[in-house]
């Protein structure tokens, strides 16, 4: 176990409460499912790296006692690191690159209704391309600051316009795809080809596995730096996201797991940890881990039917549950940090990404944001500047969720899949239990002590009904400061069978 390698290591090892509960609240998970990672200073060299791996892909990727093999991000979380602990992210990926990249919660910036979880990819330039166009995004402020800024895997922030595109937004280059997820073979997805570098239609003819790929453009773009000028490099890894697939030899890792699903999991994550390790050596080869901050986060929950593991948390990816918002996240350098080796247990929220990796260049985000900035609470275990946020407020269905201090509000629909899910023993089972309640047609607001039931057990509307009205008034004077969410609809012009095949920017 991870304590254990740390103990070998010299370190004091100690817990308080219940283990598997204590790393965060997140956002994005699966955040990180975790597929970004963030390398970032002043005038040091930044980079952005996310992964969809669930809450605890280092200790729930096997049996009882069987672990995910990780030695690059444990060797990277055992030496002058930080983790997060109460870190929040968003039910889906998108939401949580939107967040990262634009500094706004998805009530802010009208991406907040359920078509952009469940028709992100579709052709739909308002919901997946049209609301972030008048925000500055992160890598565009660097960019003008004298930073290098780089893309490497997965976009999913608009493409029906060139506009929307990553090198129109801020980023020199561009190598990766515009839509969720794909094969990681044939490069398919909804029914088009979707791989670019910068504005062209990259074709692979080797058909080789796309995470080697991208793993390899990213190392080029390291050897071949300008190490005299401060760099941006965000690498939003298409791992480990579906459909579920991965070379053989890293699923034979896990031949002991029967579960499929989990077994190819699993080594996906294990794939994604090789990436990294590879990715950070050659930042090391350059002499810039030096002077570099690395983030590494998730971006939203684990998605349960597809071979991850939330446990003891609620729910997955695509909900409001804890197992589809709170999530993984290190900080990590050699010399940035004041205080390292620690988990810091503050309140966190994805969108403080923005304004926090600004300040660490040096810049200002300006006063019309949603996010904060943590830099002492992430380099000195200092108090967090914040004790409340919204998970989202889609007011079409009326599904609501949002947090303050130790309590969550919860109103309408939470999402699919609303139960508790043990790791997958059988050959076939996803441990979707018979007791889910994801058919329940009407529900009643609900409220949690996040601190006390971080597994959200126990509902206290009932029982504390002057906190449930105090939220009930908080969540209303959110819903005044919102916007009206877009929910367009499909544009049959984007269809890429009117592209030659191909999703391809420029219709709308």
């Amino acid at each position: 176990m991870l304590p254990a390698l740390l103990k070998q290591a010299g370190y004091q090892t100690h817990i308080v409460g219940k283990y598997v509960t204590s790393p965060c609240c997140l956002h994005c998970s699966n955040r990180l499912a975790t597929r970004h990672t963030l390398w970032a200073s002043k005038s040091l060299h930044h980079a952005a790296c996310t992964a969809q791996t669930g809450w605890l892909p280092d200790t729930h990727c096997g049996q009882v006692s069987h672990f995910t093999m990780l030695p690059a991000l444990l060797k990277q979380a055992g030496y002058q690191t930080h983790i997060v602990g109460k870190y929040v992210t968003s039910p889906c990926c998108m939401h949580c690159s939107n967040r990262l990249a634009t500094r706004h919660t998805l009530w802010a910036s009208k991406s907040l209704h359920h078509a952009a979880c469940t028709a992100q990819t579709g052709w739909l330039p308002d919901t997946h391309c049209g609301q972030v166009r008048h925000f500055t995004m992160l890598h565009a402020l660097l960019k003008q600051a004298g930073y290098q800024t780089h893309i490497v895997g997965k976009w999913h922030l608009g493409m029906c316009n060139w506009e929307y595109t990553p090198t129109y937004r801020g980023f020199d280059s561009f190598y990766g795809y515009y839509n969720a997820y794909e094969d990681y073979y044939t490069h398919a997805a909804n029914g088009g080809y979707d791989f670019r570098d910068d504005t062209s239609v990259f074709r692979d003819p080797s058909n080789e596995y796309f995470n080697y790929l991208l793993t390899e453009r990213t190392v080029q773009l390291v050897e071949k730096l300008d190490t005299s000028t401060p760099l941006f490099l965000y690498l939003p890894y298409h791992l480990c996201h579906g459909p579920l697939q991965v070379p053989a030899k890293y699923e034979n890792m896990y031949s002991d797991i029967q579960n499929s699903s989990r077994r190819i999991y699993c080594g996906m994550v294990s794939m994604m940890d090789e990436s990294f390790g590879n990715i950070t050596q050659a930042l090391d080869s350059r002499g810039l881990l030096d002077n570099t901050l690395l983030v590494f986060t998730t971006d939203n929950g684990g998605p349960v039917q597809y071979g991850a593991n939330n446990w003891p948390l609620r729910g997955g990816k695509g909900t409001f549950w804890e197992g589809g918002t709170r999530g993984v996240a290190f900080v990590w350098s050699k010399n940035l940090l004041s205080r390292t080796g620690y988990t810091n247990n503050e309140m966190m929220h994805a969108v403080d990404w923005y304004p926090t990796i600004l300040h660490m260049a040096g810049l200002q985000p300006g006063s019309s944001i949603d996010g904060v900035n943590q830099w002492d609470m992430l380099s000195n275990n200092g108090p967090s500047q914040r004790d409340e946020f919204v998970y989202n407020i889609d007011t079409i269905p009326n599904s609501t969720a949002i947090r303050y201090k130790d309590y969550k509000l919860l109103t309408g629909n939470p999402g699919q899949f609303n139960d508790w899910y043990p790791v997958p023993q059988s050959v076939s089972s996803a441990n979707l239990t018979s007791t889910d309640t994801q058919g329940r047609v009407e529900w009643k607001p609900q409220l949690y002590n996040i601190r006390n039931d971080p597994e959200e057990r126990h509902d206290l509307a009932e029982s504390d009904h002057q906190t449930l009205q105090m939220m009930l008034g908080r969540l209303q004077d959110w819903i005044k400061s919102g916007v009206t969410p877009q929910n367009a609809q499909v544009d049959p012009r984007g269809d890429p069978k009117r592209w030659g095949g191909v999703w391809t920017p420029g219709w709308c």
